[in-house]
Formats: C-alpha cells, structure tokens, sequence
C-alpha cells in the first residue's frame, strides 16, 4: 500500500510515540480501580452496602438493624447511576483496620432492644439476609463446608436460626482475615478505571509506590454472648481478649427484647502470593465452563441446520427458477406469467404496506436502539473494559449507550417510514414516538414497582432525585438525539422497491392451520441457542452471584443473531410459497417470539429454582423485571429477523421482472 507523502509526517509520529510510550511503561493495568499501597499501621476503613436476601429480593439499608455506628456519624459514599438503580447504598463503617496489625477489638453495646428492634432482627435472619462489607473495593467473602466441599458466599448472615427452634440468634464477632501482598514498586504503571479514578505510578516513584496490597477479604461469623455490664465500661477500639466461635447455642447471642448485644471484631493479616491485578479471581471463579460449550455446540448444530434449508431455498430452488425464466424468449416468460405459482405469484402484492406501519416503524428503531446498546456493552465486557471492581458501571455503560444510540433508532425508523409511505410526512411523530415508545413502556413498570419498593422503606426503590435525573437524561440527551437521527434519515435516499405494487390486493389462499401457529412455533430455534446462557444469567442477577463470562455471551450473541436471521428468512419464504404476502410483522415475529419463550423461561425459573423466594412482593419484582427483559429481548431479535427478510425479499423480487 502507498501512502500519500503528506500524510507520512503524520503518521511516523503516531508510530515514533507509541513506541516512546511502549519504551516508558513497562506495563499497565487495565481496567478496575487503581491499587492502593499501604504502609504498616496504616489505618484502613471498611465500607458496608446495602443488606440483600435472595428470598426477597428487596435490599435494605445496613443501618436500618440496630449495629454499631461510626464516631464521625454515618455518611454516604458517591455512587453512579447503576449503583443507585441497583439498589446499592454504600455507607461507611466503624469497621477499622491498621495493615499488618492483628488485633481483637471492641466496637460498642447496644440500649436494650425495644419489640420493634427484635421483630426486624428476626425477620431479616429468617429471610436469610446477608451483611455485605467492602474493604479496598473487595467484598468481604465467606467460605463454608458442605458435603466436605468448600462454598464461597460473598457476605456473611445477619444471624441464624437454628433448626426445629423458635429462637433466632445474631452475628455479633466478626473474625477477618485480610490477605496481603508485598509490593516492591517494579515500575509498572497502573491505569486504573474504577471508583477512586485513575492513578499512574512512573518509574521515579519506586518508593512512594511500595507497600502492601490488600488482594483478599474474609471473614468467619460467629455469636458470642458477652455480660453487658463488662461490657459497657469499654470504649470503641479498646482491646479484647480473642476468641474462637462457640458451638453451644447457650453460649451464643439470642435475639429477644430487653437484651443488650456487644459487637467485636478480629483482624489477621496474612501474606499471600495473589497478585493485585488477580484478586478478583476467587470471586470470578467460572464453574460449568463444560455446559457454556455445551450451550456453544447445540448453537451451532442448530445453526447449520438453518443454514442448509437457507442454502436450498436459494441455490436449489431460487436460483433454479430465476434461471429457468431468464433462458426463455419473451413469447415464453409471457405464457410463463400465466403459470406462475408460489411466490412469484405475489409480486404485485409483497411490498404492500403492512398493517399499523408506524408501529412497526417505531419497534424497529427501539430493536436496533437495544441490539446495538447490548452488542456494544457485550464486547466492551468481553475485552475486560467493564470490571466487577466498578460497581454499577455495567449498567450505567448500557444506560448511556442507550442514550447516544437514539440518533441511529431515529435514522432507522423514518427512513423505513419513508420507504413504506413513500414521503417524509409525518417523520417528527414517528421520531417522538420511538424516543418514548421503549422508555415509556419501562417507566411506568419501574414506577409500579417503585411504588411496592418504597411501601417495603427499601433501598432498592428509585429516589424521587434520580427520577429526575433519568427523565431529565431522556428528554435532554436520548430524545433530541432521536429527532436528530429522524431529520437524517428524511434526507437519506428511500429504498426503492424492485417491482410495482397492484392497486387491488391479492386474495391469500385460505390454509388448514393458521400460519401465527408457525411463527410462534418458530421461536423456539432461537431460544435453543440462549436458555443455558440465560440460566447463568438469572442465578447472577436473583442468587447474587458474579456474572463475568462475558467471552461465552458474545459467542451466543453472536449466535443468536445468526439464528433470528436464518429463521425469519425462511419462515418468509415459507409464507411466500403459499401466496401469503402478508410478510412484514410476521418476519419480526418469527424471531422475536423467543421472547415469550424467555418470559414463559423466566416463570419456570421463580418456580423451580427460586423457590426460597417468598411473598407475593417479591414474585411480583421478579415479573416485572422479567417482562422488561423479555420486551427488550422481543424488539432486538425481532428487529434482527426483519431487516434481514427485508433485504431477502428486496434481493429475491428485483431478480426477477414481472411487467
């Protein structure tokens, strides 16, 4: 390849910085939040987020139990969008540490708890709550026996009940077990994304950079009970004696009115070999890697059989007949004309304006809306960009993805509009309606929910603030992109049909089934390639576990996509055949009815594998957010399955000319 001389200047220099950059920096951390360094005795304070139960689903505030509060007062830590629409509140804690000291410690008595402070303590332990802590951006994780297997849980329980009893006991001494790793500043720079923005440590700084890091949180929960009046004479942070969890339930700390509950702490550093850019990885642990290529390989299998039928119809009869009419003399194509059969019987009718327009219009500008959002985020994930360490921005990269994308939904949808009308007439309603079709749809879902969240005093309610700070990103950011998009796509050239459409409509043969029974039946290709993702999916968002398999999702992604195109070809093909030129909504249907199998998936999920989950609350939350997925689901494949039957049809029709 030449390059033009002006250009080279250019682009030698490009060249000539990235390698000064490579010569500088040894090496770089991306993504996750830039590593702390600390000094012996350097004082260290525990975060706590929002209690959590997957029985419930309803997250609430730590402070809302009766624990001990931090000197200073409680105070709240910043949070992104996604934290806050997750139901996060992260506050600080009396929780402290000094590195590389090991310490027992006091924290504080509780006043004589009240009925009300009871009814709460034993409502949260049988619910299964669980207290989650953070230190340096690690959650606290517990590891248990079962069967002789360890388990790890990130959290430790609010208490437990102990089984064919009536009473409840509380974790009140926490014993952590801070893992640490020396670091003796090698000059590697350290780009880092996560809450505490991004810091780089040049080479010169070797010292300011050593230390040691935390690259490991754990705890062990114990009950012990402590005599109040002992206990009450200590001040926070005064030293106790250490001490080993009991077993005996009379030596553990009951939940019962009038009791007055001592809360202590223990700390051991240990040194470990886990490097900071690997501490994640006991969290990520990734089990049943065997059933995602399981899931990869029945996705393929389906997908060369939908490409075999795909590679019939098109070699095999397709071209077969185009070839066969184009050899014919004109006396021949016209005696041909009269006998035709199938789909080319419906020529005069295929490109026919469907029913409701405007709705299909706007459903496929929302589609590549959410499809492009999710493509986007999925990739970005799959290249590490979207770190665990960075809580919420998973969700607030998609949030403002969403956003930008809108000038595309705009662009898409009115210059469908414009090929099916055939003007721009009416282009501003169809823009505002795709701006607000989608969202609409979610927000009043979400308010529903919100208003059950909130009769609940839970933090997974949306506060009436940040209400107004998505409405006012909706409005300032998502719809004038929209409108914008929507003005492009009236200047952009229309798609011209390759064959005119009759004034009077073609009667459709009557057919023994109805043909919605077969774009229905239809659905469930695609979903053969996404339910075994979609398990994983629903254990990490409603069993709180770490989804981060993001590799595996782009495959099926990709996959799918593949799937919805194939189907919604042939289906449309299919319904050709039979002189059914009704194509349009039910090319979207074809594969957009994955996502009834998907919200019917979900449904079977609540029953069989959420079955700790109790209350007519919290199966109502799971629904609700069921149903958005499923519609976000149903307009992206749906949208997928469309434009590509568009474009087979276009293709097949202007192959062939019919007067």
């Amino acid at each position: 390849m030449v390059f033009p001389e002006s250009k080279m200047p250019g682009v030698c220099w490009v060249f000539l910085l990235l390698l000064l950059f490579a010569h500088i920096c040894d090496g770089f951390y991306l993504p996750g939040s830039y590593m702390h360094t600390y000094s012996t005795k350097d004082t260290i304070f525990a975060k706590v987020n929002s209690l959590t139960s997957i029985e419930t689903e309803l997250p609430f505030s730590y402070y809302s139990l009766p624990y001990c509060k931090p000197l200073g007062g409680v105070k709240k830590s910043a949070e992104n969008l996604g934290e806050l629409l997750m139901g996060d509140q992260i506050d600080n804690s009396p929780y402290r540490f000094r590195m590389n000291v090991n310490e027992s410690l006091y924290l504080c008595t509780t006043s004589p708890l009240n009925e009300h402070e009871v009814k709460l303590l034993k409502q949260r332990t049988r619910d299964l709550y669980q207290v989650n802590m953070i230190l340096d951006n690690l959650p606290v994780m517990r590891i248990a026996k079962q069967n002789g297997v360890n388990i790890q849980w990130t959290g430790f329980p609010v208490g437990y009940s102990p089984p064919n009893s009536n009473d409840d006991y509380i974790i009140n001494h926490l014993k952590f077990k801070v893992l640490v790793h020396e670091y003796e500043g090698s000059g590697v720079e350290i780009i880092g994304t996560g809450e505490d923005g991004m810091a780089v440590f040049p080479k010169a700084d070797k010292k300011k950079a050593s230390g040691f890091e935390i690259v490991g949180f754990e705890v062990v929960p114990c009950s012990i009970k402590y005599d109040p009046e002992a206990m009450t004479k200590l001040h926070m942070y005064d030293k106790v004696s250490s001490v080993n969890c009991p077993l005996g339930l009379d030596k553990s700390q009951i939940i019962r009115e009038r009791e007055r509950i001592s809360f202590t702490y223990e700390v051991e550093f240990v040194k470990s070999d886990i490097r900071w850019p690997s501490r994640w990885d006991a969290y990520l642990k990734m089990e049943g890697a065997r059933v995602h290529w399981f899931s990869i390989l029945n996705s393929l299998m389906v997908i060369t059989f939908l490409a075999g039928i795909v590679f019939v119809i098109f070699l095999r009869t397709v071209r077969r007949d185009l070839t066969r009419y184009e050899e014919l003399d004109k006396e021949a194509q016209a005696q041909m004309n009269e006998e035709l059969s199938g789909w080319k019987l419906v020529v005069g009718d295929v490109f026919r304006e469907p029913d409701c327009p405007k709705l299909l219009c706007v459903m496929i500008g929302d589609g590549v809306q959410i499809m492009g959002m999710a493509a986007v985020t999925i990739v970005f994930a799959a290249f590490g960009f979207m770190s665990p360490a960075s809580r919420g921005m998973l969700l607030t990269g998609m949030i403002i993805l969403y956003l930008f994308l809108g000038i595309v939904a705009g662009y898409v949808a009115v210059r469908l509009w414009r090929t099916l009308k055939g003007t721009s007439e009416g282009w501003r309603s169809v823009s505002w309606s795709v701006a607000c079709f989608f969202p609409g749809i979610v927000f009043v879902i979400l308010t529903v929910l919100n208003f059950i969240l909130w009769g609940s005093k839970s933090t997974g309610a949306i506060p009436i603030s940040l209400y107004f700070v998505l409405l006012s990103l909706w409005f300032c950011i998502s719809v004038p992109l929209t409108l914008i998009g929507g003005f492009i796509g009236t200047r952009a050239e229309a798609i011209q049909y390759p064959v005119r459409t009759n004034q009077i409509p073609r009667e459709i043969p009557a057919r023994k089934y109805p043909s919605w029974l077969l774009v229905l039946g239809a659905g469930t290709l695609p979903f053969g390639t996404l339910f075994i993702e979609l398990f994983f999916i629903l254990s990490s968002i409603w069993l709180g576990r770490f989804y981060y398999v993001f590799g595996f999702l782009l495959i099926v992604l990709l996959l799918l996509i593949i799937v919805c195109a194939e189907v919604s070809v042939v289906l449309t093909y299919m319904h050709l055949c039979v002189e059914d030129w009704r194509w349009w909504w039910k090319a979207f249907f074809a594969s957009g009815s994955v996502s009834l199998y998907v919200f019917l998936y979900s449904i079977n999920y609540l029953v069989f594998d959420l079955q700790s989950l109790s209350g007519p609350v919290s199966a109502i939350l799971y629904l609700g957010y069921s149903m958005i997925m499923a519609i976000a689901i149903m307009l992206s494949t749906g949208t997928i399955g469309f434009i590509t039957s568009f474009y087979f049809v276009h293709y097949l029709f202007s192959s062939i000319k019919i007067d």
